[in-house]
């Protein structure tokens, strides 16, 4: 285990590592087509699947998409640079496409974080991840907005700036959210449940005929890498639909629409 930045000694070192391997053991007993989360207004009975959701790197992955979901709405904000430079694009689109920014616009967006490369080096019983890095993604989850989707439309009366909104985003926000997500400290344990996935993956593939292999690997047994409050996924989510009701910045901003030359609430 790998002292990090912080240099860690003693107890503290003891625990960090202790959780590495919690999320070590996690991988190798839950099917990897059940490691997932997913925080949604939209779909509440669809946040993590059962045994992952009894983990705690399952928690741990749903307090990093709560992360997430903070970091993508504060780009956003317009008296930022990057938040400024987001919402003048996408006026400039409304401008050129309907002769007016005075619409609404939809930025409601599923934010996906999947890996996209990882290299392992081994040699003899030693296995190392030589380097890693995730992607950063939009999920076009109809399913999930299409009852959001329907008051939307009918408001807007044809006009539908969904299409340019997310072509901006994909410019502007997301190259600065996978920078954060591979590089900043607030994705720190995303990072370290991704390098114990890969290491534990790698053990899927080329030991699955052990004993552990074949008695463990992908059986959903939790027991010892799970955490005491079984409901602790219901509060992340309650928590987070408190604070998507609430949004993280609320204001009336004035612009001067040099068309129209008025002023436009924003």
């Amino acid at each position: 285990i790998d002292i990090g930045d912080d240099h860690l000694q003693g107890e503290a070192l003891r625990k960090e590592t202790e959780k590495l391997i919690s999320y070590f053991m996690a991988t190798l007993t839950v099917p990897e087509d059940e490691m997932w989360v997913n925080l949604s207004p939209y779909e509440k009975d669809r946040i993590i699947a059962d045994g992952l959701g009894d983990t705690v790197m399952g928690r741990d992955m749903l307090a990093q998409d709560y992360i997430l979901k903070q970091l993508t709405a504060s780009l956003m904000y317009p008296e930022d640079e990057l938040g400024n430079e987001f919402w003048q694009r996408v006026y400039k689109k409304a401008q050129d496409k309907f002769g007016t920014t005075e619409i609404p616009t939809n930025t409601f967006n599923k934010i996906w974080i999947v890996p996209e490369d990882a290299v392992i080096y081994a040699n003899g019983n030693n296995i190392f991840v030589a380097d890693s890095r995730l992607k950063v993604m939009l999920e076009e989850d109809y399913l999930a907005l299409e009852h959001h989707d329907e008051g939307l439309d009918a408001h807007l009366e044809g006009m539908d700036l969904t299409k340019e909104t997310k072509a901006i985003l994909r410019e502007v926000l997301l190259p600065e959210i996978e920078r954060e997500v591979n590089e900043g400290k607030n994705f720190a344990t995303l990072r370290q449940m991704y390098h114990s996935m890969i290491l534990a993956t790698w053990y899927k593939n080329n030991l699955k005929e052990s004993v552990l292999g074949k008695v463990y690997i992908d059986q959903n047994k939790v027991k010892g890498v799970d955490v005491e409050d079984k409901d602790i996924k219901n509060k992340i989510y309650n928590h987070y639909i408190k604070a998507f009701e609430k949004g993280v910045y609320n204001y009336i901003k004035e612009d001067y629409d040099t068309v129209t030359q008025q002023v436009v609430h924003r």
